[in-house]
């Protein structure tokens, strides 16, 4: 995946609506009304946010007749995943640190308690 693409699907996953509506299309194919329903806003609205999906591959939109149904496309999701597991290791790591260092104020605050009260046991 281009940058480009990389950038427009995390710009398309920054807005609320829009990851409500990837969770719906997650569980089956829908319509802009159906899609539309839980929301309070028009479906003018939804459709706009429908293009920004659609542009970032998140969305496709076939013919049924008279329905246009949406339905979710994974696949830049696992890019975007893909690329954030790059930052595992660091956050790992990280995590690891303040785990050590925790253990090291908890084992000081034991000492200090330990003192205050004559325990040396």
């Amino acid at each position: 995946m281009g940058p480009d693409l990389l950038d427009a699907t995390f710009a398309a996953l920054a807005d609320p609506t829009r990851r409500a509506i990837l969770v719906r299309l997650a569980s089956g194919e829908a319509t802009v009304t159906e899609l539309a329903a839980p929301f309070d806003m028009s479906q003018p609205a939804v459709s706009k946010h429908l293009k920004v999906l659609e542009r970032a591959g998140l969305v496709s939109r076939g013919r049924d007749a008279q329905r246009r149904p949406c339905r979710l496309e994974a696949r830049p999701l696992k890019a975007a995943t893909d690329w954030l597991e790059n930052y595992r290791g660091y956050w790992e790591e990280s995590y690891q640190h303040l785990d050590a260092l925790l253990d090291e104020l908890k084992t000081e605050e034991q000492s200090h308690k330990q003192q205050a009260t004559g325990d040396h046991s």
